[in-house]
C-alpha cells in the first residue's frame, strides 16, 4: 500500500466517524420513548392499563387472556377506569412431520397459532385498531400419553406467553403513534 493510498483510506475513516459522530446528534430530537410522557400529559402505560381483555373459551384462550392482561397491566390495580376493549379469537392447528415408521405415531409435533385482535373504544365499541400475532412452537410427542399432553400443555404456555408480548407491543405502538 502507498502512502497515498494510505492517507485516502485514512481520509474516509475519519469521514465515516465525523458522519457516524453527528447522526445521534441531528436526530436525538425525533426519538422518544415508547413509554414516556407525551406532550399533553398522557402515556401508554395509563393507556394500556385502561384495556378491559374478553375471555377466550378453550384452554390456549385462557392462557392468552391471562397474559395478555398481565401484558398490559401487571400490577393488577383496578382502580383505572376502563376506556378500550380487546376482543381476540385464537386458531391453533398442530401438525405433526416426523412420524415412527414403526409404529405409525408422531414423535413431534409443531403448534401454530393465529390470533386475531381488535381494539375497540368504550362506551362506544367502535373498533379503533385491529392487527393479527401468530407464532408456533415445537414438542415432543413420546409414548407416554401424560407426558405428551403435558408438552403440549407447555407449549401452548409458551406460545400464549410470546403473543401476549407480541400484542402488548403493537398495541403501545399504537398508543405511542397515535398522539403523534
Amino acid at each position: 500500500m502507498s502512502s497515498a493510498d494510505h492517507k485516502t483510506s485514512r481520509r474516509g475513516a475519519l469521514r465515516a466517524l465525523a458522519l457516524a459522530s453527528t447522526l445521534p446528534l441531528v436526530l436525538g430530537g425525533c426519538l422518544r420513548p415508547l413509554y414516556g410522557t407525551a406532550a399533553d400529559g398522557s402515556n401508554v402505560v395509563a393507556d394500556m392499563s385502561g384495556i378491559i381483555v374478553d375471555d377466550l373459551p378453550d384452554r390456549l384462550g385462557h392462557y392468552l387472556v391471562q397474559e395478555v392482561r398481565y401484558a398490559l397491566d401487571g400490577s393488577g390495580n383496578e382502580t383505572t377506569s376502563p376506556r378500550y376493549r380487546l376482543t381476540m379469537s385464537a386458531t391453533e392447528t398442530v401438525q405433526s412431520a416426523i412420524v415412527n415408521t414403526s409404529t405409525g405415531r408422531a414423535t413431534a409435533a409443531t403448534l401454530y397459532v393465529k390470533v386475531t385482535y381488535t381494539l375497540k373504544s368504550l362506551p362506544g365499541d367502535a373498533p379503533i385498531h385491529a392487527g393479527t400475532a401468530t407464532m408456533t412452537a415445537s414438542y415432543d410427542r413420546g409414548p407416554q400419553r401424560f407426558a405428551s399432553v403435558r408438552a403440549a400443555r407447555d407449549a401452548e404456555i409458551r406460545i400464549a406467553k410470546t403473543l401476549a408480548d407480541q400484542i402488548r407491543t403493537r398495541l403501545a405502538a399504537y398508543f405511542a403513534t397515535r398522539r403523534s
